[in-house]
């Protein structure tokens, strides 16, 4: 298969691998880092926030749960819809297409109406069932009661940008992301610092960006470029359509869900062994962790139209070399990133806060924990996404349960009974969990790899 990409002809089954993986994985990761910006940048000028920035992070930490269910259900419907559409339209199907589309505007749209009124109702109750105290809970509420009430932007912008990079528009799906990042790094530090608003100008900065972003998307999608267009006949439920989007948003949502059950474990067994200080801590770890291994997401969306075509095509030495090279790659920088945060754990504490010493020391000593078995994420990432480049969503899907559902969670409330330092113990489940899980998916990676190659396709 030959594509255009920049005005040159890209051959999937005959450029070089590592050309092709470069030239695919590149825009990827620099969207992630992106959007890593757009995800994060609230909880850097937030944990700089004089006297209170460290108490202040430990609110945000505390929305997160609910902040990714509502990026869950983007994905539900975003990343179940657009696959879906794309394969209408090459089967020339246009009419159903544009009904998918229309489907997951009506869903959306509802999802965030529900879930505005569900967290406005019950938000604060859920704060403090997810470990939030009477030092905290200001930040977290301030925060998330605006935050909620942006969150039919959210959705619109993170669902339907799907549907355009899912028609080949790589570059305007990118734009959707840099232009929301970009206002919010810019109106950030207005509403926080020069407004005086703290957590609350930090909550109205996002869902401003996220507004902009849910118009650049709508714009795009009634425009004159695109195939796919929102139009007032398609706005509407079939069974036929929603079910089929609700079958493929499956994998991501529960991928997505679950980051917020771990967000919940660690939050509440951090709260009851070191306090509001040791939650704040995990906001830290988590976003370092988000920083690294993000870029590690964009290359194996790179390697995967490589490996899934030349699957298909039947060129099992080009499948071959492209995973080797996928997998020395993320191995590779998991390890380079590993080793820096073990040896400068300090540095990247004061990227989040460099004014409470105490979570300064709690957090630069516990990172060494956390991050103890990260250096084996890369073969994991690698393998697990190698499996669905190859049609086997099912292992996939599992592997990423495996290390979530059945491994980390547990660790987080077993751990601390067998050992005496409790705290220690807490942060040491991701480890444990990160070198079990990527043993595990490595073993059954190497020995399903070539019975897969023979399989029927």
């Amino acid at each position: 298969m030959a594509f255009r990409k920049n005005g040159k002809t890209t051959d999937l089954g005959k450029d070089p691998i590592g050309k092709l993986l470069l030239k695919l994985a590149l825009p990827a990761i620099v969207a992630q880092l992106i959007n890593m910006l757009y995800n994060i940048v609230d909880r850097i000028y937030i944990g700089h926030i004089k006297d209170t920035g460290a108490l202040a992070l430990t609110g945000i930490g505390l929305c997160l749960p609910m902040i990714l269910l509502v990026m869950a259900f983007s994905a539900l419907m975003g990343m179940g819809g657009a696959p879906k559409a794309a394969i209408y339209m090459g089967k020339g199907d246009l009419e159903s297409a544009r009904k998918t589309l229309g489907s997951c505007v009506v869903m959306l749209t509802g999802m965030a109406v529900v879930l505005t009124v569900v967290f406005l109702g019950f938000g604060r109750q859920l704060l403090y069932l997810f470990g939030a105290s009477e030092n905290t809970i200001f930040y977290s509420w301030s925060y998330l009661k605006i935050y909620v009430c942006g969150s039919i932007f959210v959705m619109i912008s993170l669902g339907l940008n799907s549907f355009i990079t899912a028609q080949g528009f790589s570059f305007t799906g990118m734009g959707t992301i840099l232009i929301g990042a970009a206002a919010n790094i810019i109106l950030d530090p207005i509403f926080i610092f020069g407004f005086h608003m703290g957590v609350s100008g930090a909550a109205l900065a996002t869902i401003i960006s996220q507004a902009i972003s849910a118009i650049w998307v709508l714009c795009f999608l009634r425009g004159s470029k695109t195939r796919l267009r929102i139009e007032k006949k398609y706005l509407q439920l079939q069974r036929e359509y929603v079910l089929p989007i609700l079958a493929l948003g499956v994998s991501p949502f529960v991928m997505q869900s679950t980051e917020s059950l771990i967000n919940i474990s660690f939050n509440t067994s951090l709260y009851k062994y070191g306090g509001d200080i040791a939650v704040s801590s995990i906001t830290i770890l988590s976003s370092v962790m988000q920083m690294i291994f993000l870029p590690l997401s964009g290359l194996t969306q790179g390697a995967q139209p490589i490996i899934s075509f030349n699957y298909g095509a039947g060129n099992d030495d080009r499948v071959k070399k492209a995973f080797r090279l996928l997998f020395c790659s993320s191995f590779g920088f998991a390890t380079i990133a590993w080793s820096i945060v073990m040896i400068f754990p300090g540095f990247f504490v004061q990227v989040f806060n460099n004014d409470s010493q105490e979570l300064y020391q709690i957090a630069s000593w516990a990172m060494r924990f956390f991050f103890g078995g990260a250096f084996a994420m890369g073969a994991q990432i690698a393998c697990q996404q190698t499996f669905l480049a190859l049609g086997q969503a099912k292992v996939s899907l599992f592997f990423a349960c495996f290390r979530k559902l059945i491994l980390m969670i547990p660790l987080i409330f077993l751990l601390p009974l067998f050992f005496q330092n409790k705290l220690m113990a807490v942060f040491l489940a991701e480890a444990v969990s990160d070198l079990i899980a990527a043993t595990a998916t490595t073993i059954t990676f190497l020995i399903l790899f070539p019975r897969i190659l023979k399989m029927k396709r």
